[in-house]
């Protein structure tokens, strides 16, 4: 009986490696994902920026034609 023991806690050793390099891999893309997200939201913001810029403008240029008449 010892013997089944100490082959079923290899077992476990080899699979305890096997989880741990999972949560590894798994880590690692979730790294991944959040810089990708984290880029394409700088991106996101610059964008909106310049949209507001022109949005601000357009209706100061409106308030100023208005205002004109």
């Amino acid at each position: 009986m010892e013997e089944a023991t100490a082959g079923a806690g290899c077992r476990c050793v080899r699979s305890s490696d096997e989880i741990v390099k999972m949560r590894m891999e798994v880590a690692a893309a979730n790294k991944k994902y959040s810089q990708k997200v984290a880029a394409a939201k700088k991106v996101f913001d610059h964008k909106k920026a310049e949209a507001a810029k022109e949005r601000d403008a357009a209706i100061e240029a409106a308030h100023g034609g208005a205002s004109g008449q």
